[in-house]
């Protein structure tokens, strides 16, 4: 199979159509339909079904893009590893995370990282929902789970712990809890319902301590991590925190310090093809004496 042929079939499964890709490609729509009809009467299999609304892979042209897309996957990784400097780590670098964990405790610890390495390029993907990793759609992840992927490679960076937060202003307006039961008397922001939450049972406050029968009703639901602190910064009401979000606001404070939710573990995680990585090595190590210095 002609390779050329192949780069461009990728670009048209990925694009959805002959005249996105070709401007991907800088080519014209009608020279990236020659080679793709090309590639079909080589190959004696259809690839797309043609349709007004774009193109859609059949059978067929689905088997071979898998295989095209794990074999730039590889392609991609090789290609970081070589550009690689012996002695500097150099190159773009890929981290993806959970919106809270990415946007509150990582990026403001960024420039420090890419101060101490300045040719890396850092590219950060906060989302709650999972990038798949061994398809290279991040090169290393902050999880906050122990992966199952036996081709994934995971060190473990901290124990995270829940409690629960408001701010001074929204305390002196409607006072200070004194256990889990009054808890029904104040406003309480969660996440969404029909958002994917980045660790389970998120929204534990709504039961913890809640008197027989009576069912909390929240003030807000946001499905952003993020957005939660800043309403409760904002004075808008209670809310549970991982502890590493807490310590970087100083316009919040602890309540209820006994009632904690649920702990789990977060974990540095990569592709095995990633391990003599130098730009993964590097931010590890990196990643690792910062929660070492902070005290959670």
């Amino acid at each position: 199979m002609d390779w050329d042929k192949l780069r461009i079939f990728h670009a048209v499964a990925e694009a959805g159509s002959f005249t996105h890709a070709g401007e991907t490609l800088n080519l014209s729509q009608s020279a990236v339909s020659r080679q793709i009809s090309a590639l079909e009467e080589s190959l004696r299999a259809p690839l797309f079904h043609r349709h007004a609304r774009g193109l859609i892979l059949t059978e067929q042209g689905e088997v071979l893009f898998q295989t095209v897309r794990e074999v730039f996957a590889k392609l991609t990784a090789a290609e970081a590893r070589l550009a690689e400097n012996r002695d500097r780590p150099t190159g773009l670098l890929r981290v993806t995370t959970t919106v809270a964990f990415g946007s509150v405790w990582l990026a403001p610890r960024a420039r420090e990282f890419l101060d101490l390495y300045p040719d890396i390029r850092l590219e950060m993907l906060v989302d709650d929902e999972e990038l798949d990793l061994s398809m290279r759609e991040a090169d290393c992840a902050i999880r906050m789970h122990s992966s199952k992927q036996p081709d994934l490679v995971q060190r473990h960076l901290l124990s995270v712990h829940i409690h629960v937060f408001a701010s001074p202003a929204y305390l002196e307006k409607h006072g200070t809890p004194k256990n889990a039961a009054d808890l029904d008397r104040h406003r309480i922001i969660v996440y969404g319902e029909d958002s994917h939450p980045p660790f389970p049972g998120i929204n534990w406050l709504l039961e913890s301590g809640a008197s027989e029968g009576h069912k909390r009703e929240p003030v807000l639901r946001l499905n952003n991590v993020y957005g939660i602190l800043r309403a409760v910064e904002n004075g808008l009401g209670l809310a549970a925190f991982p502890d590493y979000m807490a310590h970087e606001s100083d316009k919040i404070v602890q309540v209820l310090p006994a009632l904690e939710g649920p702990t789990f573990e977060a974990y540095f995680v990569y592709p095995e093809e990633m391990r003599n990585s130098k730009r993964i090595s590097v931010f590890r190590d990196f990643l690792v004496k910062k929660v070492s210095d902070t005290q959670f």
